[in-house]
Formats: structure tokens, sequence, C-alpha cells
């Protein structure tokens, strides 16, 4: 029974994409995807063959290059075979540098995707375009989303160029393995819906790529398969530029010819299917309700029948909550490759935006099929009513040895257990259906999740709690469960009593803008603070160019002239663009490369040797029509860079500030962040050296946490509280040098590590302190707190995210019991790259009580001893 409920939670987990976390290298870097999967239509030469397209190495002559010149007519292609079906996120691309002797690159490309190998199809974005933008110099990777996301096994990278001429390409490509197994549903198309009073809504499906034939899809996958759950007003979309209902696909009752949609989806080969799950809109005060009941019929061939026994279900229909959902749907652990859905209305329309199957993908042989029916009930009841199937072996060609009864009587006591087998899981079901929709209060009630990173055991207990309690390794679906006010953070006034009192306290009232770094220590504030949800101060954490802005002792631009700023004016046309590295409200972050920096700046400037070739450096720029206020406030970020002065720290180099567009340009590392850096390596070993995959050593993660903690110290030092440190804020040289920079949040590379509240902030809230998201309060201690996550980020090799298995309102919620201090808080598990010693140091990063973390001086001083000198 346990082993059931562990593949339910398993298949639960696994089954749920979010785009926003799917965006893992798939192995063209480091090796992973071998040589012979990776083929191409043609070869310029030997060593400019296919396997050597891998995003930032240089084997071989440095790139895969077509034969001759490309032609706008050309269809030459790269194609990788990934090895299963794959949720491809994300492209990368690169041109063939040759260390310094290639210049070729595409400036465009086309995606074409396969499940087979045979049939393949064109890759186009959300607006129906099918080229995608690439790269502008030969040595620079340019990082693509793909909206919408690919699900593929074979992908066909195809070089697009308008005039004659010469095409190298290197490539990554990120995104996570499709353990859905579906490759493709039917459905009636979308329908309009025109009411009035409100705009017009479509809601077909825009991005499925099957046949469409007498308003029939068929044959493909499209929006039910993307990852992205519409919102609870289905007129709100996700995406911008595009059209009211977008994120719903919807039909009419009675438009169909039946009070039903039929669905069929078919899947990569026969699986053992536990449940689906339905993402539908329920907005019934606008003729908008879930399915009132479905049924499922199963095919174990494609050219099979359909069974005759189906699985039915009736869902309990709500009233009283507009809010969208998932609803579930057991599927009795049937064999099938093929499923039919037929989806019932309960109202005028209904509408889906994703749906997911779980399953296991072994499949047990089944002869003798036991049905237990449960007839309807005449009155909703809160526990589905299924037709569950259990399968025992075939007995009939067992050999009559006289002993009938006795075979009889094993029979009997074999039907009887899986009878109670069968009541066991319908309570689990209904047991796990409660559970689904309680709101908080199971946890006021004293039962808990207790969580093993060692194990793989799901133990439901009652207290006495372990007073901590870490994230556990294996998936699962939930951890908490949240009422809907949680969907918007304010709700913590609501959820967590202590803090609805108001903030009349002290002069230690925490603030983004002002940390309390001169009026009281931060036990004092503790002590003397009355916790409050700081949404008003929110704001100020990011600048004005998207990126993260320092909090500082008081500082005001008021009187702030050219002579205030202490670094040189550089000629503006010396700057040449290479790549947007993020943007925000009122200005852009680029990476450009500087012509005669060196000179320009003189002996002593912090700049890499680069040969006499041109600098790369990061320009923060403010667009021209800012407001003032603005203008005010990029002025007071030079001023605030133009005091750093660190070898941890990025440098402010120059401005540009004569005249419009104002600019300050800052170092740039040729390693980039330290994010990407570590994702894309493996922990040195005779295996790495042996396949030549990058790697790194433990000597080198400790010297990367050495010279963060020292960068840290100097901040501290000056009083300045950074609010944002991460590996994606942490810059690397080639010689593992360490560069504290601040733009991490302008990246749209990184938008899934942050927290957007009420559409106007972001906030790294997995990095955050529980102060600093319940009282708006950062502090050289809020800092320490986030080292603590960044070495926890740097011992795992940034291979997943912080708390990757909650949701972002999970993590709010876990931050209320770090306040309430009852022992239901979840940390971060140690990884297994960790010494026990330094994770012991994380966890004191983590420490409720914010006297007892460690000082930067205290954590530069206990690391600097692990580091070889």
């Amino acid at each position: 029974m346990l082993l059931y409920l562990l593949l339910v939670f398993q298949a639960n987990a696994n089954a749920q994409i979010d785009p926003a976390h799917c965006r893992y290298p798939l192995g063209m870097e480091d090796g992973r995807i071998k040589d012979h999967d990776i083929t191409a239509s043609s070869q310029w030469y030997e060593t400019t063959g296919p396997q050597y397209a891998r995003l930032n190495r240089e084997e071989g002559d440095g790139a895969w290059c077509p034969a001759g010149l490309l032609q706008p007519s050309d269809t030459q292609y790269l194609q990788v075979d990934l090895g299963q079906l794959t949720f491809l996120t994300v492209v990368g691309t690169q041109g063939r540098y040759a260390r310094n002797s290639g210049k070729e690159f595409a400036r465009m490309y086309r995606l074409n995707y396969s499940h087979d190998g045979q049939l393949w199809r064109s890759w186009k974005n959300r607006l129906g375009n099918k080229t995608m933008e690439a790269n502008d110099n030969a040595y620079v990777s340019v990082i693509k989303d793909l909206h919408p996301p690919i699900i593929s096994r074979y992908i066909r990278l195809i070089p697009v160029t308008k005039m004659p001429t010469t095409v190298c390409m290197r490539l990554e490509l990120y995104g996570c393995p499709w353990h859905d197994g579906l490759t493709s549903y039917s459905s009636p198309e979308g329908q309009l819906m025109m009411p009035p009073g409100y705009p017009i809504a479509s809601l077909n499906d825009s991005t499925y790529d099957g046949a469409h034939e007498r308003r029939k899809l068929s044959g493909g996958l499209g929006q039910l398969t993307d990852g992205v759950t519409g919102q609870d007003d289905f007129l709100v979309t996700r995406q911008y530029h595009v059209w009211p209902g977008y994120d719903y696909v919807g039909w009419r009752n009675g438009s169909l010819g039946s009070g039903y949609v039929e669905m069929e989806f078919v899947f990569d080969k026969q699986r053992n299917f536990t449940s689906m799950k339905v993402h539908s809109n329920n907005m019934f005060y606008r003729g908008v309700k879930i399915f009132s009941s479905v049924s499922c019929s199963f095919k174990p061939r494609l050219i099979a029948n359909w069974e005759t026994e189906p699985v039915e279900f009736r869902t309990v229909l709500d009233d009283r909550n507009p809010s969208a959902r998932y609803v579930t749907v057991p599927l009795g652990r049937r064999n099938a490759k093929a499923l039919r859905c037929r989806f019932h209305f309960a109202d005028v329309w209904m509408m889906f935006s994703e749906i997911s199957f779980q399953s296991a993908d072994t499949v047990i042989p089944t002869q003798i099929t036991l049905a237990v029916t449960s007839p309807w009930p005449k009155e909703e009841s809160s526990m589905p009513t299924t037709h569950k199937t259990v399968t025992t072996p075939s007995t009939k060609d067992q050999p009559d040895d006289g002993n009938t009864p006795i075979l009889i009587g094993c029979l009997v006591t074999i039907i009887l257990l899986l009878v109670v087998i069968i009541f066991l899981i319908l309570w689990c079901q209904y047991v796990c259906k409660v559970l689904e929709k309680a709101p908080r209060r199971i946890l006021e009630e004293e039962v808990t999740v207790r969580l093993s990173s060692s194990s793989d055991t799901i133990i439901l207990q009652t207290p006495p709690v372990p007073p901590r309690v870490s994230q556990m390794d294996h998936p699962y679906e939930r951890v908490f469960l949240l009422d809907p006010q949680y969907q918007d953070p304010a709700g913590l006034r609501n959820k967590l009593p202590e803090l609805s009192r108001s903030a009349e306290t002290s002069a230690c009232g925490g603030g983004y803008a002002e940390p309390d770094v001169t009026q009281c220590t931060p036990h004092q504030c503790f002590q003397s603070s009355v916790p409050h949800y700081a949404e008003t101060d929110i704001v100020s954490l990011q600048g004005v160019t998207g990126s993260n802005m320092y909090a500082v002792p008081a500082l005001t631009v008021d009187s702030l002239t050219r002579k205030d700023i202490s670094v040189a004016e550089f000629p503006r046309h010396r700057l040449l663009f290479r790549e947007k590295l993020g943007e925000g409200q009122f200005g852009e972050v680029h990476l450009c490369e500087a012509e005669g920096l060196p000179e320009f700046l003189g002996e002593g400037a912090p700049l890499p040797d680069r040969d006499g070739r041109p600098v790369l450096v990061a320009v923060k720029q403010l667009r021209a029509d800012a407001t003032n206020n603005a203008r005010n406030d990029f002025l007071k970020e030079i001023k605030i860079m133009s005091r750093l002065n660190d070898p941890n720290i990025i440098q402010l180099l120059c401005v540009c500030v004569s005249s419009d567009p104002l600019c300050m340009v800052t170092e740039y590392m040729d390693n980039g962040d330290l994010n990407m850096f570590l994702s894309q390596r493996e922990m040195e070993s005779t295996l790495t050296h042996a396949n030549n995959i990058p790697a790194v050593s433990l000597s080198d993660l400790l010297h990367m946490s050495v010279q963060i903690s020292s960068g840290m110290r100097y901040l501290a030092s000056l009083n300045f509280v950074h609010r944002d440190l991460a590996t994606r804020n942490c810059l690397l040289d080639r010689r593992l040098t360490i560069k504290i920079a601040d733009f991490g949040m302008s990246r749209n590379l990184y938008s899934s590590d942050y927290y957007r509240i009420q559409g106007r902030a972001v906030l790294p809230i997995r990095w955050m302190a529980w102060e600093s998201i319940l009282l708006g309060k950062f502090t050289t201690a809020s800092d320490v707190w986030a080292f603590g996550v960044t070495l926890w980020e740097i011992f795992t090799l940034c291979k997943e995210q912080p708390y990757s298995l909650l949701s972002d309102e999970q993590v709010i919620e876990n931050t209320g019991e770090f306040f309430r201090n009852q022992g239901r808080q979840i940390f971060l598990y140690a990884p297994l790259l960790c010494p026990p010693s330094l994770f012991e140091l994380m966890m004191r990063c983590w420490d409720r009580d914010i006297a007892d973390r460690p000082t930067f001086e205290g954590l530069y001083q206990a690391l600097r001893p692990h580091v070889v000198q």
C-alpha cells in the first residue's frame, strides 16, 4: 500500500511541468549527448562536423559548418537526438570562434522537431513567426526562450540567411524529461465567446501543431500541454500581446451536438494509468464551470478496439469559489496506449488550460479483470464514485490435480484480499481528495509531514516533531495545504494573526530602501518590532534598469552634480553592443565591448588581460524618456557604485552622462555568472578527466565561497546591504575569480527565481530571510541568510533551485513557520558534496534569531582555512 502511495506521489510530481523551472542543460556542452546522436545534412570539413557543435567548446575547428555558402533557399540542418521525449524550453547558440581565428555565425534560424524522426513539424512562436534571431558575433552565446515550448525527441536547427554567406554554429538545448509520455491529443476546435458587455474571448488552441480539419484537431499537441495554467478570470492572460481567453481552450454546451466534449490521447508506449489532472476554469457567474462528470475508455494498442468497461468519475461542483483548479480523475491503474475521455458539461461553457497524466511506464500484464462498480449517488458527495479495476494472474492454464476445493478456496481468499485492497485504495483517494481541499488548519491540528532527505519514505505522524526538518529528495505534490488567500501574499495578514497588528514601533521599522544599519542592533530591532508585511516598500528593491539596488545608509541626490561622480566620462561611440542582458521599467542592461578601455583607464584598472582585444563590459542604460525620479535614482546608483572598490565586487569603470541616454559602465567577466558556470559542470573525478567533461573540484567550490564572503564582508563594512545575493549575481573570470554583481534580477533567464508582487515588484523569496518577507527588513543579517542559500547553490552545482519542490506560495508559507518557530519550518537539505561542518555553517546562516547568525567577518574567517593557498 505504501509503495502504491509513493508511486502516486511520484507520478503526480513528475507529470507537472513548469516552463519557468524546466531549464536544465540537456548535454551538448558537457557531453551527455553523445557524438553519434548529433547529425547534420552536410559538413564543410571533417573537423567542422556536427559532433563539434557544442556550446562553449572549441574541439575540431570550433563548430559545425554546413558545406559551401549557405543560400537563402537552402535547408541545411543540425539534428540532435535527445534519446527520449523532452520538454524543451530554451535554445542557446554560438558561432565559430576557434580561438580567435573564426568569424562565422548564423543571424537567424528555424526549429523543426519530431517525436519519431519521421514526421517533422516546424516550431512557431505564439504570434506565428517561425524564425528566431540568433547571433551577431562568433563568440557570445545567445539564449532564447521558446514560447511555446516543444515536446519532442528529435530537434533540427536550420540556419537562415538573407544573402549567401558562410555559417557555423554551436548549440545547447535546455529543458527536462517529458514524463507524461503523451505524444498527441485530438479534440474539437475551441470556440469564440461573445458575451454582451465583455471583450470577445477566442478560446481556440492557438499553438496546436497537428492537423486541423472540419473543426477537429488531431495528431498534435498544443496549449493543453505547454505548462501554462490559466488564471481565475479567463479573460486575463499570462502572455503579452495576445487576445482575451488565450490561455484556455473552451467549448459551448450544445454546439457539438452532444452534452460532452470528446478528446483522445495517444502515448509513446503502453502505460499503467493512475490518474488524469485537468486544469479547468470555474467562473460560474459567467456561465463557466468545471465538467460535471467524465468517462474514459482505454485501448491497449492503437489497432485494438476500445475496451467496453470505461472508468467513470463524477466531480463535486462548486458554486461558491470561482477559482480555476485542477480536477484529479482516478484512472484505476488501467493499462493502455490510448485514452478516449468524454467530459460532460455542467453549465453553458467548459474551459481547460492544462491536461496531464500520471502513470507508470512499466505495464503489469493482465488477464483477469475484476470490476467493482459503485452506482452514482443521487446527490453530490465529497467522495467520487469510480469504476476500479484490479487484476490477477490468469488461472486458465493451471492443471486440475484433484485439489479443486483447495484451489477454489485460494481463489476466494485472493478475491477477498483484492476487495480489501480496493477498499483501501478508494479510502486513500478519498483522504487525498479531502487533504487537497483542506485549509491550512490541518497544520494547526498537529498533523505534520515528516520529510527525509536520506530515504524515500513519507511518514504522517503526530508530535513530537523534530526541530529541524529537511526538504526531501524524492518528488511529491504538496508540503503545505494552501488557502486561496495565499494566491496573494497580502493574505499573510489574515493567515498570520501575529502579523496583522500595526507596526507602530520604534525607529527600527523595516523598509527596503533604508535598512536598520545605524539606528539599532538587529537583536534590538527584532525585540522591539511588531511584524508587518511591508507591501508599500517593496517597489524600491529593483532599480530603474531592472537590476538590484543596494540599500545604503541615507543617501540623497538633491545636490548631486557631475563633480560628485568620481569616475571618468567614456566616449559613447566606443561602446559596441553585443547582447541585451536584461531590462527594467526605465532602462536596460547590455553586454558591450569597450574599445580602448584599458588605455582610457590607465594602469591599475581592474580589467582582465584581453591581448589587445576589446574588453567586455556591462552597460546599464537609462532610456531617454525616463521620469525625473528615475533619473535621480540612476544618479544615486552611480554614486553608490562609485564608492565600491574591492577585488570581489563589480566596480563602476566609467560613465556616459554628458548626454542622453545616461549610461554607467561596469566590469563583466568572461565566464559569465556562477549559476550558469556551475550548472554545466560536474565534480572532478577520474570519469570526468577520461571523458573530457568540464569539472570543478571541492577546492574550487571552497575558493569561490571564500571570495563571496570576502566581498560581502567589504559591503557590510560600509553598511551596504545587497538584498539579492545569489550565484546568478556572482560573475566569474577564467581564473575562477568571483566578483559580486547586481543585475541578475533584470535577466529573463532567471525570471523564475523571482516572485512578482501584485504585478509591481519582484522578490527573490527563495533567498530571502523570513524577516525580509514578513517585515520588509533588509539588513546585513538578511544578507547572511542569502549567503547560506548561495553556499547551498554552490555545493549542489546549481543543479536545482532552492526549495525546488515548493511553489512560491509554499515558500512564503514556510516563512510564516520560521516566524512561529514551532518546529514545522522546512530547511534546505544537506548537499552531497558539502562537508558536514560547512552545512552546519549554512544552518547557522538560517537561524531564526537574527542576532544568532554569524557575521560576514566570522564567515570569512571560518571558510578561509579550508582553502589551499
